[in-house]
Parts: C-alpha cells; sequence; structure tokens
C-alpha cells in the first residue's frame, strides 16, 4: 500500500542534524506491527534521514525488502532485530528484549546464525537466544539494550542496585531510552507514581551510560508510520485477542525536532547527543551491507557442462542422424551457449539425475513451466516435450522434414506418413516453443525447472536431492502467509462491530487495504527445494528455521520467502501430482507402458468433443464430453470450454489448457470471440509463445515479438508503439483488443506437458476402462464412498442433488465426493461393476480387477482410516484372520471400525470368536 507522507508532517531540522531512527517494526513482526517496509524507508529518507533500522520481532524477513527500498530512495538501510534474551535455553527462562544490528557483512552472517538458532535450537513460544549464543557472535554485531521489555530498563524500573545496574549495561554497545507515552502503561498500572518518575528512569539510564562511557540513544519502537494510524495496530492486536486494545501506545515514526521536544527534559545538549548525536554515530560505523548476495550460486559440479553436452549432441545423433538437419544443429547450439556459458549446466544435470531416478523406479516424470521450451531438455531426458517445429522423423533412417508454415501448432496432428526413403512410418514430432519463453531472449535468465512427479514418490526424490547434495545443503523453500484481502476485511469488520462503529466502505477499504500484508505465520512451498552449494553456508544467503515453528514437521525451511533468493541459490520445484501416480498405477494394472501410448488416437482425442466413444448419453452423465476423471479437463469449468469449442487436434488441446490457466484470456476474451464467430479456436490466443510465434510469422522483428509477448502474458497490456508496430504488421484489431484484456499468461511448454499426461490417460479410459477406473478411484479412494456406491445409481444421484442444492454452502469434503460420484456413475453406465469390500481380499489402499470387477479397498469405507487399513492388511498378511476378534486384537484397531466392517459387510462371514473344536 502507497501511504501518504506520515501525517503531512515534516522533519524540519538542518540537513546535518537529523536524527537516526534505530528501532523499527515492519508488518513482518507478526500481527503486532503495520509498516510497510518500503513505505518506511520512503518516509525516513524524505525526511533526509541518513539511515534507519530495521528490527522486527525475532525475524529478519524484511531484509530483501528493506534492500531494495533503500536503493529505490537512496538511504542506508541497518539490518537488526529485536530479539528474545534468556539466560539459559530453560523453557521458564525469563525473557528481555535485546536489539541485535549487524555490523558488517560478516556480522549480518552471525546475526543469521543467531536467527536459525533461536528458531531451530531454542524455540520455546518465542524465537529466544540463550546470552551465551550472542557473546559467542558479538564482534560483527551492535548490541541495544532495548525498550521496556529490555533487561537494563527493568532493573532500573526494579530500583536494584547501582553495581547490578552497572554489570548489566556492560553487556549492551548503546543504551536505550524511549519517549514517556511509550512507557505511560506503568503510570496507569501504578509501577510509578508519576511522569516525574517516568523522566528519571530515562534520566537513569542515560546517566549509567555517562559513568560507562556508553552512548545512549533515543528510538521510537516504531510500529506505524503516522500518529492516527494507531487504529491499524488497534485492529490486528483486537484479531489476536487482546483487551484494552483501544489504549494504544503512540509507536509512530517521528521526526527530529519531535524527538528532540519529548527528551527536552535532559537538558538540550543532552537531548541533541540522544537524538541525532549517538544514533547517527552508530550508524556512521555500520558498514554498507548486502543481506542477499546480488548474483546466483549454482552447486559447482565440474562434470556438468561436458556431461549435458555430450548427452544432448548424443540423444540428437541418435534421433535425427548424423549430420543433424541444420535446424536442429542450430537450435542445440544456440541454447547450450546460453546454458553452459551462463553457468546453468548444473541445473540441467541436476534436473536430469532426478528425472532419472524416477523413471528408474518406475514412474514418470512431468514438465512444469517453461522447461519444455528447451531442446537440450528435451535431449537429456529432462522433459518429453519437443519443441522443435512440427515435422516428420524416420525412426529408422532419420529422414526429417520440418513443416513451418505455422498451420499445424503440433507434431501429432500431422497426417500419417511413410517414410519416402525407407518405408518405415514416420514419426510425428515437434510443437513449436521459442526457448527464449524459457531463459529469455538472450539465453540470460535463470531457468527454472519445475518438475511433477508422482504423490506418492515424492518424498523419494526429496531424499534422493538430500543425497545427491549432502545434509544441510538442501532445504525446502519458505513461504510467508500474509493477511490477505478478504481476511483483513474480515478482520477489520468483526473490529469494527465489536466497538460499535459503522464505517463507510471506503474506509472499510482503506483500513483494510493498510492492514493487509502483515505476517502471520510461515510456511513451505509444496515442492521446492533450495539447494545450497557446498562451497558456502546458507546464512550468506538466509536464516533457516521449521515451518510455523513446527518443530514435529520433520523439514526446515528458508527463513526467507524463497521468491526473495530464488535468483541467488538454485530451487528445483519437486511437486507431487496425481498425472503420474494414475500412468503409474495404469501400467501395473494393464502392462501398456504410457510411453507407448500414440497421441493422435481418432478415440481418444474424440473424447474431448463427445462422450459418444463411451457408450454412453450426455444427458445421463451431466455432461457431453467424454473427460469426466481425465485431470486438466475434468471441472466443470474446462468442459464448458471443451463443450463450445469441439476440439479435434492435440493443439487444440493445448489451446484450451492455456485458456483454463490463464487468467482473462478465456473469460470475456476468446469465449466471446468465438462465441461471436469472429475468430475459431486454432485463431484465439492460448498460450503466451502464440503471440510471439504469430507476431514473428507476420514479419516482426524477434526481439520486438519477444517483448510484446512478455508484455502481454505479465498482464501489462500493449504499449502504443507496440499497437502501432502489430497494425503495421497487419495484425488484426480483434487480436489486438484480446492482448489488451489478458492478466496472466500460461506458458506452451507446460500446456503440452499436462495435455500429453492426460491424452495417454485418455487412451486408457477408451480401451482399458476397468484399469482406468480402478487407477482414478485409487489416487481419489479417501473420496470415495462404497456403501454409498453398492447402492447404485439411484442413491448416487439423490447424494449429488442434495450436494448440488447447498450450492456454494456445500462444503470441501461435499464437493470432493461428488466429483468422485460423478466419475462412478459413468462407471456404472459403461457396465463397470463394484464389489463389496472385503476384508479378506481387499487392498488397504488401491482398487483392483478381480474378475472384470473393481474390488473397492479397505479406505473406501467412510470410517476406515489409511492407519486402520494398513493395520489390518499387516495382520492379514502374517496369517489368515480366524474371527472377528482374531481380526480386532492382530490388528489392533477400534471397535467403531470393526463396526463399520460389520455394516458394509465386508467381514466375509468371520465367525465373532474363535471355534472350538471338541475332536
Amino acid at each position: 500500500m502507497r501511504t501518504k507522507p506520515a501525517g503531512g508532517r515534516e522533519d524540519t531540522a538542518p540537513a546535518q542534524g537529523k536524527r537516526v531512527e534505530l528501532h523499527l517494526h515492519t508488518k513482518m513482526s507478526a500481527m503486532d506491527a503495520v509498516c510497510d517496509v518500503e513505505e518506511a524507508v520512503r518516509q525516513a529518507a524524505a525526511w533526509g534521514h541518513p539511515a534507519v533500522a530495521i528490527t522486527d520481532h525475532g525475524v529478519v524477513q524484511s531484509f530483501p525488502a528493506a534492500y531494495e527500498a533503500g536503493k529505490k530512495y537512496g538511504i542506508k538501510i541497518i539490518y537488526g532485530l529485536e530479539g528474545y534474551l534468556v539466560e539459559s535455553p530453560d523453557e521458564n527462562a525469563r525473557r528481555h528484549h535485546i536489539i541485535i544490528l549487524a555490523r558488517d557483512q560478516a556480522g549480518l552472517k552471525d546475526l543469521y546464525e543467531l536467527v536459525s538458532l533461536s528458531h531451530l535450537r531454542y524455540f520455546y513460544r518465542y524465537p529466544r537466544l540463550p546470552r551465551a549464543e550472542i557473546a559467542a557472535r558479538r564482534r560483527g554485531l551492535v548490541i541495544g539494550s532495548a525498550c521496556e521489555s529490555g533487561e537494563l530498563f527493568q532493573a532500573v524500573l526494579d530500583h536494584l542496585p547501582e553495581e547490578k545496574l552497572v554489570e548489566i549495561a556492560s553487556f549492551y554497545d548503546y543504551l536505550e531510552i524511549q519517549p514517556r507515552s511509550n512507557n505511560a502503561f506503568l503510570l496507569r498500572e501504578g509501577r510509578v507514581a508519576s511522569e516525574e518518575e517516568l523522566m528519571e528512569l530515562n534520566r537513569r539510564i542515560y546517566q549509567l551510560g555517562k559513568r560507562l562511557g556508553k552512548p545512549v540513544v533515543a528510538t521510537g519502537d516504531v510500529h506505524f508510520l503516522r500518529p492516527e494510524d494507531e487504529v491499524l495496530r488497534e485492529i490486528i492486536l483486537a484479531a489476536k485477542g487482546y483487551a484494552d486494545v483501544e489504549r494504544q501506545v503512540p509507536l509512530y515514526f517521528r521526526t527530529t525536532p519531535e524527538m528532540l521536544e519529548e527528551f527536552a527534559y535532559l537538558g538540550e545538549d543532552a537531548a541533541r547527543e540522544v537524538v541525532v548525536t549517538n544514533p547517527c554515530r552508530i550508524a556512521d560505523d555500520i558498514e554498507p551491507i548486502m543481506p542477499v548476495p546480488d548474483r546466483l550460486y549454482a552447486p559447482e559440479i565440474p562434470e556438468a557442462p561436458a556431461e549435458i553436452e555430450n548427452v544432448a549432441w548424443q540423444r540428437a545423433r541418435e534421433l535425427y542422424g548424423d549430420p543433424l538437419p541444420a535446424v536442429v544443429e542450430e537450435r542445440l547450439r544456440r541454447e547450450l551457449k546460453a546454458i553452459v556459458g551462463n553457468g546453468f549446466a548444473s541445473l540441467y544435470w541436476i534436473a536430469r539425475k532426478l528425472v532419472q531416478k524416477s523413471l528408474a523406479d518406475g514412474y514418470l516424470v512431468g514438465s512444469r513451466g517453461s522447461v519444455g521450451s528447451s531442446l537440450v531438455a528435451t535431449m537429456c531426458g529432462i522433459t518429453e516435450v519437443n519443441p522443435l517445429p512440427p515435422h516428420y522423423l524416420c525412426p529408422a533412417c532419420h529422414y526429417c522434414e520440418f513443416v513451418t508454415t505455422g498451420e499445424v501448432g503440433a507434431g501429432v496432428d500431422l497426417p500419417g506418413q511413410d517414410c519416402p526413403r525407407c518405408g518405415t512410418p514416420l514419426d510425428r514430432l515437434g510443437f513449436d516453443i521459442p526457448f527464449e519463453v524459457f531463459m529469455g531472449f538472450h539465453g540470460e535468465k535463470v531457468p527454472d525447472i519445475d518438475l511433477n512427479f508422482s504423490g506418492e514418490y515424492q518424498p523419494e526424490v526429496h531424499r534422493y536431492a538430500e543425497e545427491l547434495f549432502g545434509e544441510g545443503q538442501v532445504y525446502r523453500a519458505g513461504t510467508i502467509s500474509t493477511l490477505a484481502d478478504k481476511t483483513a476485511f474480515g478482520i477489520v469488520r468483526a473490529w469494527a462491530e465489536e466497538k460499535g462503529k459503522k464505517l463507510r466502505r471506503a474506509e472499510m477499504n482503506r483500513l483494510t487495504a493498510a492492514i493487509t500484508g502483515v505476517k502471520r505465520t510461515t510456511g513451505q512451498h509444496p515442492g521446492g527445494l533450495m539447494i545450497v552449494p557446498r562451497e558456502v553456508d546458507v546464512h550468506q544467503f538466509t536464516p533457516v528455521q521449521y515451518p510455523a515453528n513446527d518443530r514435529e514437521s520433520g523439514t526446515v525451511t528458508t527463513h526467507f520467502d524463497y521468491h526473495s533468493i530464488s535468483e541467488r541459490l538454485v530451487k528445483v520445484d519437486i511437486l507431487g501430482h496425481d498425472d503420474p501416480t494414475l500412468l503409474r498405477l495404469l501400467y501395473d494394472l494393464t502392462g501398456v507402458d504410457p510411453r507407448s501410448v500414440p497421441l493422435s488416437d481418432p478415440k481418444v482425442l474424440s473424447l474431448f468433443s463427445s462422450c459418444e466413444v463411451l457408450g454412453v448419453k450426455p444427458e445421463d452423465i451431466g455432461t457431453s464430453v467424454g473427460t469426466l476423471g481425465i485431470p486438466e479437463f475434468n471441472t466443470p469449468f474446462v468442459r464448458q470450454m471443451l463443450e463450445e469449442t469441439r476440439p479435434s487436434r492435440f493443439a487444440d488441446l493445448v489451446r484450451i489448457s492455456g485458456f483454463s490457466h490463464g487468467t482473462n484470456v478465456w473469460t470475456n476474451n476468446a469465449q466471446e470471440l468465438i462465441r461471436s464467430g469472429k475468430v475459431t479456436l486454432q485463431q484465439a490466443i492460448g498460450c503466451r509463445d502464440d503471440i510471439m510465434l504469430n507476431l514473428i510469422r507476420r514479419g516482426v522483428e524477434p526481439l520486438s515479438a519477444f517483448k510484446i509477448m512478455e508484455q502481454v502474458r505479465k498482464g501489462k497490456g500493449l504499449k502504443p508503439e507496440d499497437e502501432a508496430l502489430m497494425r503495421n504488421h497487419g495484425v488484426p484489431e480483434w487480436y489486438i483488443e484480446s492482448c489488451k484484456k489478458i492478466s496472466y499468461m500460461f506458458p506452451k511448454a507446460h500446456a503440452v506437458a499436462y495435455v500429453t499426461m492426460e491424452v495417454r490417460i485418455g487412451y486408457y479410459k477408451v480401451y482399458y476402462p476397468a484399469a482406468f477406473y480402478a487407477a482414478y478411484f485409487t489416487v481419489k479412494s479417501e473420496d470415495f464412498d462404497a456403501n454409498l456406491v453398492r447402492q447404485g445409481i439411484a442413491a448416487i444421484r439423490k447424494v449429488r442433488a442434495e450436494i448440488a442444492s447447498k450450492g456454494s454452502e456445500a462444503t470441501a469434503k461435499e464437493r470432493d465426493l461428488d466429483t468422485v460420484l460423478e466419475v462412478v456413475q459413468e462407471a456404472l453406465l459403461r457396465g463397470i461393476r463394484f464389489l463389496p469390500v472385503d476384508v479378506l481380499r481387499s487392498h488397504p489402499t488401491r482398487f483392483q480387477i478381480v474378475e472384470g470387477a473393481l474390488l473397492p479397498p479397505l479406505v473406501s469405507l467412510p470410517g476406515v482410516g489409511s492407519q486402520a487399513a494398513q493395520a489390518i492388511a499387516a495382520a492379514r498378511d502374517e496369517a489368515p484372520f480366524s474371527s472377528v476378534e482374531d481380526l480386532r486384537t492382530r490388528a489392533r484397531v477400534s471397535r467403531s471400525v470393526v463396526e463399520v466392517l460389520r455394516e458394509a459387510g465386508a467381514l466375509a462371514g468371520l465367525p465373532e470368536g474363535a471355534q472350538l473344536s471338541l475332536f
């Protein structure tokens, strides 16, 4: 949020007499401060302050943004925190606040180490720091005594003897005093008798500083920028359940004259000393610091460049022959120059190792993002997507023919032909994806290699990554959860209702915007791993912590949000996805390798425009297309697109994937153009790459085409000169207007990877229906209700109608159940039978095909969780169950689980107890 200058106030002190604030909290002080870091830095610079310190509670998560703001506004940033000092790690140890500033770059690393220790080793409700840990690293640090919660202020308040005060103060490099109003609550609580006594507390600290030769500094403990912003802190503290929040301490950012006036009771010279001289001297003594390095530190893998080059050239020659076609050779040479020349070969090497591991263990890997734009990635086996223009290729004699007219968007859509040289049926390859989309026009952009692994295999590949790089070199990518607009609005509304305030909508929106972005907690990226090179310490980049400070999570994350360091450390996205799991299950069930499945089978492609091939009627399954159960094309939103566009080719599906994953690409854009008959599906803009390629084919210079694509895909529209250039090259007006509406565009490589997976899954749906449904329901087993399914279609339709009648009030669990029931309904209509769950035969978690019917797993019964199902299967594998009592005893399941099994008829006629024999 861009704020106005703090209350319209100006700092009228002379240029050489401005103060420095050494104690300021940002929105990263969780649910406690509301200063936007950029606005705080901007305000300090606007007032002519030479520096400002960032000192959030126990964390340093504002540092990257503070650094950027410092550069932008030309002001020195002092990096620090307000820590929680303890004498010992004991859980009952008393906490005091302490300010720790980094003096130099080495000190910053020490500070990061302290943050890690406080979160990993000493966390107990707060990230605590034992004094000994601070003392061991203080050479590069500047230590301040903090606010009224600091040990020195508390000691003075408690009237400890002078020698004890000297002992305490001696630990600090500088002593802090703060405005009387910051501590006025002591007067209300009766801990001091008068305002004069409040002033005397500060005088005592000032005198201690003089006696010990330590600078005393006046700080504001800033939590908001303007006096009137105290209401914002009141709102977020109310959300935390604090009482008396309306009695806000005026912790606003003060000008030099305001602070001089506040401390005038010390005398004019002393006031200037604590407000201006001493803080500026401390700021001068602190070196300029960079909170994160300014370049990428990729793991040093000496063999990577040669290996990637050799593998790429070798595989290309295996496929295309030697000499290579000019198109292939030129593309490979250009890509390798960028990859190796910019030091990115190690990223490819890492991705290749991870994919090879997964494939060796029997799990396909899908690529995400734009990695499929790289032919080198294709030749290295990192992605299956071939980015070359559509072409024919003979697998026998390497005859190769490229089709570059632009009329065909995918090689698989080319008509089948035999090789004119040797008569072998030609492979049809290529999806026409420019490399520039992946690594920038000059190949300088750090490649972001994202991969979809099987969800059930994801933990294994994470472990393998740690094996590759070593302990302490791989961390989960950290995230920071902040108040989102909707949550912030709810907090403001609840506060207003509690106070009996009737706020105008404009005021509600203003307050909401002001608290949006306040930190709530931390988390982790679902699959992102940050790789730290062996030769460097993670604390050169970031502290580390447990996600949400949960020691039981079993993972350690970066303290900084991963976006802050994503171009400093290699991030590999190892995401869990259903597609690879589904395809592995289908392979196991059918013996048909998914990689052998043709992508141009007419019956399979017809699924995306009709349900006729399934032998069912649209009115019976609620849709006229056959994509129920096929990920990415299963939702009502995408099915509507399919029904409106009736795709017939693979390239059409790629375009639809672009529509569905983009923002304002389909809705009020391509949808309206196609409905009106103004354009066909093949003409509409689907993926970001479409724009660049279309413009180049119309004669636009490639760099200009690339820049226009980048503008549009980021939602920045078109500049007037872009529009003029496009019109000069015959681009129609509807195309220009369509570009201007787009907010975000999906990369074609990602769309191709998704569609490849879905067409393969569709193949099994057409030709191996029992296997398809068994695999699909296995992946969705926790949402499957075996009891309901056994009751038949009428019962299923009744439940679905009940869920539909709830509309948006339906729970997430009900919506997930409805999605599964929709597919069950179709399976039943296709003649698929469901057997009852059988405790003697059912797998704990997977559907099995038994005599052509589906045998549901134990977990498909509501009330039988995964743990109980696994326990039953393990006990059964040891020896057959002789009775219900034997099952309960050996599997150690509860009576309620046994009752669920009994009511479902799953106990297979087992007697209740052991049968005694008389003979």
